[in-house]
């Protein structure tokens, strides 16, 4: 098993194509088993184009991508490069024997009802839950479907990593591109199943510190928290409305805190109904997208039902940085140092894939490169490339989400 990665900014897509083919080429021995493939919005109005260009110079059997605001790969010189703006064209391609490849484009129309038995969603993607898969997964961000097909797919393959993420729009025609073995797509979903002699393993790092207690929602309607209450009752404890809470944690920050607030606040929502001491490993972030002064109320980007635990959340580039870094060390000494996957198999990264937010990058750090320099630090060196999205698809705990304003990697190893 071998991956690779490739990136050219070349202004002209036929140039970019050669330069990216020809590297690729050069580092494997035979055609490619698989090639990702990822554009910036810069090239959106030749997608069409550019499968035609990239089929008659690589003859990879699969090729899945789509377009990005940004893209990332490896330079000639083996390190990575994030272009988050810009004509960039970054193609991954493995060479996977033993590795069972199903590549597929699906929309909201092909997807069973959710209350649908596993074996629906299984037949839809053909792979044997059995098998093991892992998914690589890309959307079109105005398309109807993605989450509905990420719950079914946890429901059918309830083991199986999952990440990627809603592909890049054009400022100028408001679409985006999605690739599948040769064909462009406007809207849906693209992605490819793994199974056989391979790993998928994943790193998600949402960038959030919690700010004030834990509580519970006490009363919630749909997506609208009402009231919350301590998550530990003590005597003389009342339920106070989440904009209450909201303002004593504000007095209680300095005047830096509090600016940086206006932008960078959110609620984390805890996985675990009992778990005693969580980390911020547990938490799903979410946005908070209303506030309603009259009643305290605060709407969530999210369903919220009584019982859930919540915290609220900030999100700042120091912040950011300690929770990547802190997953990174994590990954390396619990699947690097000890070389297990959950089965007890060893396993040994030879590629990656970085599917970034295009809130983070060079707007939110002040220097190009971070998310990619620091894997390299932690995990590299391996073959890097990604693009940066319009929302994330990875696992928090057991579940998989859409995710905002995070950093997922997927880490394909191969076992024994």
């Amino acid at each position: 098993m071998k991956w690779v990665s490739a990136i050219s900014t070349n202004v002209s897509l036929e140039t970019a194509v050669k330069e990216v083919t020809e590297r690729i080429k050069t580092q494997l021995s035979e055609p490619p088993d698989l090639a990702l493939v990822f554009v910036s919005v810069a090239f959106a109005s030749e997608y069409a184009r550019l499968m035609p260009l990239i089929q008659d110079l690589l003859l990879a059997t699969h090729v899945v991508g789509c377009s990005g605001s940004g893209v990332i790969g490896m330079e000639a010189d083996g390190f990575p490069l994030e272009i988050e703006e810009g004509p960039a064209l970054s193609i991954t391609a493995a060479h996977l024997p033993n590795v069972d490849i199903r590549s597929f484009h699906l929309t909201a129309g092909d997807l069973p009802d959710l209350d649908s038995p596993p074996d629906a969603w299984s037949k839809l993607i053909d792979v044997r839950p059995e098998a093991q898969p892992g998914f690589v997964l890309m959307a079109d961000p105005f398309s109807s479907g993605t989450s509905e097909l990420v719950q079914g797919m946890d429901y059918a393959y309830p083991e199986a990593t999952k990440v990627g993420g809603l592909a890049g729009i054009d400022s100028f025609s408001r679409n985006s591109g999605l690739f599948c073995n040769g064909e462009l797509y406007r809207e849906g979903i693209v992605g490819v199943a793994l199974s056989g002699d391979i790993v998928l393993q994943s790193i998600v790092a949402q960038g959030c510190r919690p700010i004030g207690g834990l509580y519970r929602v006490s009363e919630g309607d749909k997506n609208i928290m009402l009231k919350l209450e301590p998550d530990t009752l003590e005597e003389g404890d009342e339920k106070q409305t989440p904009l209450e809470i909201l303002q004593n944690i504000f007095q209680s920050m300095d005047e830096e805190e509090r600016e940086l607030a206006q932008n960078a606040l959110f609620i984390g929502v805890a996985q675990s109904g009992f778990k005693s001491s969580l980390t911020q490993r547990d938490f799903l972030i979410r946005n908070l997208v209303g506030v309603d002064p009259r009643s305290g109320a605060i709407a969530v980007a999210d369903k919220i039902r009584p019982g859930m635990r919540v915290q609220f959340h900030m999100r700042d580039a120091q912040t950011s940085e300690e929770d990547l870094e802190s997953r990174l060390q994590r990954y390396k000494v619990e699947s690097l140092e000890n070389q297990l996957d959950q089965e007890g198999v060893k396993v040994s990264p030879v590629g990656a894939l970085l599917f970034a937010c295009t809130g983070r990058g060079e707007s939110l750090y002040d220097e190009p490169n971070f998310d990619s320099d620091l894997f390299e630090q932690y995990i590299g060196p391996l073959p890097l490339g990604g693009f940066f999205c319009n929302g994330e698809i990875g696992p928090v705990g057991t579940t998989t989400f859409l995710h905002g304003f995070t950093s997922v990697f997927g880490i394909c190893c191969k076992p024994g």
